[in-house]
């Protein structure tokens, strides 16, 4: 006999648990379905452990670029307890149970089984069946994309989870997918002494963002002893004993201990009963409108969306989704001023659309760029001051549309952009504000100053 409930929630991870919690919270009777552990690849697998990851190779960066102590840090120190630590905090801090305590402390139901869609409004768990009378939202997340090499299914290669979960570093490493994720976990593990070879198929790291800032990255990774190969495609993976060779496709093999995958992810729509109500199981992504809907009584939030693999945007699909279901007025989704950020050092940061996205949407477009080792902030921090401004403008309509900020605490002033860019303020506006002495974020006076000459 189907159970009745409200809602079924299928994907406890971070945009999943949220629905789930706030609908509870709200009073609805709330079924969360999580096969794995509840919060998703997030605190586990990504963005937390990564984070302390990175957090840790930087401070051994900056301890060599002093003068007087450089010399005295070349050895690499332990991995074993950074990683250990690693695994324990985000453990600690996102623990299963307590997350699951958590929901059924709001007045949640958690069922530990794989969800699948048995027809509109109807979800089958293990067996158990469930009838939602408001309806049912699907956050599956994603999974990595692993491409086609030959004999790539035959290697025992890592994935972002294997890389976190190391408990020792490798003595050398290729990392396939010069990404944000690849070139993250390549510099941090390069910080501790692995000898890292970076291989990405077109022809510049972060092919997604600015050429400049890819352009940067590669010699600010070149310097740090990374191999960095772009334009280089693999034809073929072999591994012996404890050793990965990786074939390109000019003939030339590259060997290392580890092989990393890092060549993105996909949506999670595998199993899901999605053919039961009329949509396409095969789909790259789940197709939602701006209020997340995917059919009636169907929602879907977070990667499987495939509107910006992060956190933050299955943070904000979530809210959104809530409203809706509870009947609540709110604003569409709006991703024109969608942020992302690359944890490298230096931190890639960057809002809305890019100089060649935008001319290909047909605006008519200017940049300016400032370069962060020219402006007051960048010289008084000399050594591992690398970095830039970009700012892309509509000329038409004087606003800029899409920015990039790319140095030490790049992310972080990548906020101030992000408004200007979701708020639409006017150039001249943002021209004759007044810009704090000495900051990173006062390089972009300088970048607009260059797109006033451009």
């Amino acid at each position: 006999m189907a159970q009745d409930t409200d809602v079924v929630v299928i994907g406890m991870g971070v945009g999943g648990e949220h629905v789930a919690e706030r609908l509870a919270e709200a009073g609805l009777n709330v079924v969360g379905v999580e096969a794995e552990l509840v919060g998703g690849e997030c605190p586990y697998w990504a963005c937390i452990p990564s984070k302390m990851m990175i957090r840790a190779g930087n401070l051994l960066a900056e301890a060599r670029r002093i003068p007087g102590i450089a010399g005295r840090t070349q050895v690499a120190p332990d991995f074993t307890p950074v990683a250990a630590r690693i695994r324990d905090e985000a453990t600690d801090d996102w623990n299963d149970q307590v997350a699951v305590d958590r929901f059924t402390g709001k007045g949640g139901h958690f069922v530990r089984g794989r969800g699948r869609l048995a027809g509109p409004g109807r979800v089958e768990v293990d067996g158990e069946v469930f009838t939602a009378r408001r309806g049912v939202v699907l956050a599956t997340g994603s999974r990595p994309q692993i491409p086609p090499v030959p004999g790539l299914d035959q290697v025992p290669y890592w994935t972002n989870r294997d890389a976190i979960a190391a408990k020792e570093r490798p003595g050398s490493l290729i990392v396939l997918g010069g990404g944000a994720v690849g070139l993250e976990l390549a510099q941090a593990f390069a910080r501790f002494g692995t000898a890292v070879t970076v291989i990405e198929a077109t022809e510049r790291l972060l092919p997604s963002e600015e050429p400049e800032t890819g352009a940067l990255l590669a010699d600010v990774l070149g310097a740090e002893g990374i191999t960095v190969r772009t334009g280089a495609r693999a034809v073929g993976v072999r591994h012996a004993g404890d050793s990965f060779s990786l074939t390109l496709d000019g003939g030339e093999e590259v060997t290392a201990e580890q092989l990393l995958v890092a060549t993105g992810r996909r949506a999670n729509l595998t199993g899901l009963g999605l053919e039961t109500v009329g949509l396409d199981p095969d789909a790259r992504a789940l197709d939602v409108d701006e209020q997340l809907r995917a059919a009636v009584g169907l929602w879907g939030v977070g990667d499987l969306t495939g509107r910006g693999l992060f956190t933050h945007v299955a943070m904000y699909q979530a809210e959104i989704a809530v409203r809706a279901i509870l009947g609540d007025p709110g604003p569409d989704a709006d991703y024109r001023a969608l942020p992302r950020v690359t944890f490298t050092d230096p931190e890639v940061g960057s809002v809305g659309l890019t100089e060649h996205a935008a001319r290909e949407k047909g605006l008519r477009v200017r940049t300016g760029t400032a370069q962060v080792p020219s402006s007051a902030r960048g010289w008084i921090h000399k050594a591992g001051n690398d970095g830039l401004i970009k700012l892309v403008e509509d000329t038409d309509r004087g606003v800029i549309v899409g920015a990039t900020s790319t140095g030490p605490a790049g992310g972080e002033v990548l906020y101030g952009l992000a408004v200007a860019v979701q708020a639409e303020v006017p150039v001249d506006r943002l021209r004759h504000m007044i810009y704090a002495y000495p900051t990173f974020h006062r390089a972009v006076e300088d970048a607009l100053a260059a797109l006033s000459r451009a």
